[in-house]
């Protein structure tokens, strides 16, 4: 299957499910190229993943991720020219 590039970004709206948020992240840890965080308050806090995976891997993360109370994902994908 196509590999794609990508980033999914995360808002912590509330950090009570942050350790399942944590969890998530390191099982797909496999596609991520790099992470970066950004804290903005008390409450609230932005993660960027860049990613480099299958569309159904990635969607797998974000899915898993936007199941999750407290937590706000969006994602974009680009095609990776390797593969062409």
């Amino acid at each position: 299957m196509e590999k794609r590039i990508g980033t999914v970004l995360i808002e912590v709206e509330n950090k009570e499910n942050v350790q399942i948020m944590n969890e998530v992240i390191s099982r797909h840890s496999q596609i991520i190229i790099g992470r970066q965080g950004l804290p903005r308050n008390n409450t609230l806090s932005i993660i960027s993943l860049v990613l480099e995976g299958t569309t159904d891997e990635i969607g797998s993360l974000t899915g898993q991720l936007g199941r999750i109370s407290g937590i706000q994902v969006k994602s974009v994908l680009l095609k990776n020219k390797e593969n062409e």
